[in-house]
Order: C-alpha cells, then structure tokens, then sequence
C-alpha cells in the first residue's frame, strides 16, 4: 500500500467522509494525483488536491493542475448543447437535417437532435479514418461526418459515440451559433470566462503545457492490485480489430490515452474525449445547474428537463457498444441499475476514460468533480470515484 499524502485544500463542515475517503483512495487504491470537489449551489464545500501530476512523483499536483478527462468532457458539452436549445437555436425533437441539410445523407434525414446526444443515432463509429490534422479541417470534416452511414437504424437502439459524438454536435452548434462559433469557443466564453473555469475544449496556444498532469496506464500487477471492473469484452473486440466498439474507440486516430499530453492532441477540438481541466471546474458547473443558480446560460425549465427522474426512451437499456446497460438523457448519463451515483433518479453526469466524473445531484443541489492522472480500467464505474461518492452520500448537508 501506498503512504497517505498530505492533503491541500478546504473541507466544510459536515463534508468530512469526502476527505477522509479521498486519502484513503491514495492508501488503497493506488493513486497518484487526484483532486475532488464539491459545490453546493455556488458554493465550494469541498476543495482538495494531493500527490503528483507525473508517474515518477517528483512533481506535486497543484491548486491549478489540470488533467485530460476524456469523455467527462461530454458534459460540458451537453451543456453547451443546452444552452443552445435554451436560446432557442436548437430544438431537441427537430430533425438534424433542419439545421444541417447534408447530415441527411444514408436514410438519417429523420434523426432528431436528442437521438444523436443520446448515442441513439448509430454514428458511434466512422468508415473513414480520420486522424488529428483532419479534424482541424471542419468543413472537410462535416462531409465525412455527413456522409456516414448508421450502423443501426436510428432511434432503436444506443451505443456509445465515444468521440464522434462531440464531432456531430461541433458541427451542428457551428451552423447554428449566429457568429459560427465552434463548441469550444462557446464554451470558453459562455461557461468558462464568466464562472471562471479552468476548463478548456480546445487548449489555448497561451496556456503552458507544464500545469498538466501527465497520464500513468494501469498495467501488470497493478491491474490485479487496483482493478476488478475490466471491459474484457471490449478488450477483445480491440485485439481482433472488429466490433462496434473497435470501431468507436479507435477512430478518429487520437494516440495512447497515456498519451494525451500532447499538444497537437489537445490543441484540436474533440468535444467528446479531449477536454482538460480540474475537478473544481466540474463540480462548479453541475453545482450551477444542480441548485439553477442562475450562473449558467440555461433557462430553469431546460435544466428541470436535465433532471428528470424518468426519461421518454424505450430503447433497450443495453449498449451495443460498451456492453453494459446504461441510459441517456440529453447528453448525458443517468443513474440506473448498477452504475448509480447522487441521491436519486435525477442526477445526470458523465464518466471519462480512466475514471474522472462529473456529474449533478438536483436532490441536494450538489455538483461533485473528480479528476486523477492514473488511468483505471473499469467501464465505468472506477472504484476510486465510486468510493467518493458513497463518502458524499454520508455527508450532514
């Protein structure tokens, strides 16, 4: 076991089982550096950070680390998204092809806007490869993204859009944002600058390289020390370079996960898979949106639908990408079955790739963030952030 390491940052009273249990996850559970945090309303009752942003833990990870959160990031999406249908610019029951003709294409001329958010669509996986370069290209890219026949037929069944979800709603949001603004730039000055996030979907040339934490896989023993959640299905359907989550977690070419500190990697815009920020920056916006502080750019009725215990979908709960039974709602994740998470049917949030969360709990007007440099194994549930949010389910609110 790991040695406890000092813990920076702020505890309100009553939040004490998040502490005790984040420095427990360093002891047992093999952390290397990690931040968690807590907003109630728009108010930080949890603030901590501890150990290292780099694998040979010589760098301490600071108040202002950040750290890729893969497909956490589609929550921030999501919102964005949100704030689009809030203004009116988007409806979600409106077909894609009403605000993007060519999207019609292979028999998706019917395909609503919430079907796409909600890994409904069948676009989980692209015939062409795409690689980083081309994604820059977004006029090239939209006719690759146009052109993409389903792999099911829309509205039936759900599979995981790992990261060509956040491509489609780059594209859609940039057809219709009266200035032409991609996703990330909406989200730098709609989200980030007025609520003061370090969050970012598309790094900054002007950001430093040196404030991010670098990226540890879990591999050989370690696997059987830290992990029982292992996607060997997945795993398998990636050895033999076939399936539909082959297809949907190779392509577009991104590297390694490890890898993702790298410049050219975040530097793009992959709204689904490569934003980088800190925990405090997630639980700031799902606090906003959990209590409708009035601080995010989304009306009260919108954010009510976010929250709604019981969704209108009757597709079959099991995704045909991730193989495991899941549910969507608006871009985001709900708790269901064995993967739960706040107080009640209402909480919505996304998990990223290793085991960062972020997600809203409408119940107690909570947003919870999570973020760590070693990369777990687990589908979804990583037992790191499980731990901390059972510890924040104990807490005297």
């Amino acid at each position: 076991m790991s040695e406890k390491p000092t813990v920076h940052g702020e505890v309100a009273s009553g939040f004490g089982p998040v502490a005790d249990t984040f420095r427990r996850n360093f002891a047992r559970h093999g952390e290397i550096g990690a931040a968690v945090a807590v907003y109630a309303g728009d108010r930080p009752v949890v603030d901590l950070w501890a150990g290292f942003r780099d694998r040979h833990r010589t760098l301490p990870w600071g108040r202002d680390t950040i750290v890729p959160v893969f497909s956490s990031t589609k929550g921030m999406a999501a919102f964005t998204v949100a704030a689009a249908v809030s203004k009116g610019l988007l409806d979600y029951e409106q077909p894609v092809a009403k605000y993007w003709p060519e999207f019609a294409a292979h028999g998706k001329e019917a395909v609503t806007v919430r079907q796409l958010i909600d890994h409904q669509a069948g676009l989980s996986g692209l015939s062409e490869i795409v690689r980083l370069p081309q994604i820059a290209d977004l006029d090239g890219l939209a006719r690759i993204l146009a052109a993409q026949k389903p792999a099911w037929r829309p509205g039936t069944r759900h599979g995981y859009h790992a990261t060509t979800l956040g491509l489609y709603q780059g594209e859609l949001l940039r057809r219709v944002d009266p200035q032409g603004r991609t996703l990330g730039r909406i989200f730098a000055e709609d989200f980030a600058a007025p609520l003061g996030l370090d969050f970012f979907i598309g790094l900054p040339a002007e950001q430093s390289m040196d404030r991010i934490a670098t990226l540890a896989a879990t591999r050989g023993l370690d696997v059987l020390r830290y992990e029982r959640d292992l996607p060997l299905r997945i795993g398998a359907e990636i050895y033999l370079k076939r399936g539909l989550a082959y297809a949907a977690l190779t392509n577009p070419r991104c590297g390694a996960p490890a890898r993702a500190t790298r410049r050219e990697f975040l530097e793009v815009e992959l709204p689904a898979y490569n934003g980088v920020g800190n925990a405090r920056a997630l639980a700031r916006v799902y606090g906003a949106a959990a209590s409708r502080t009035g601080a995010l750019p989304i009306d009260d009725a919108l954010l009510d639908r976010l929250a709604a215990a019981e969704t209108a979908d009757d597709v079959p709960a099991e995704d045909l990408v991730l193989h495991t039974q899941s549910r969507y709602h608006l871009g985001f994740r709900k708790s269901r079955g064995t993967f739960r998470f706040g107080s009640d049917k209402r909480a919505y949030g996304t998990t990223g790739l290793g085991g960062s969360f972020g997600f809203a709990d409408p119940a107690t007007g909570l947003g919870f963030g999570y973020t760590m440099n070693r990369l777990g194994l687990a589908i979804l549930d990583d037992v790191r952030s499980r731990n901390l949010r059972e510890a924040l389910l104990r807490c005297r609110i």
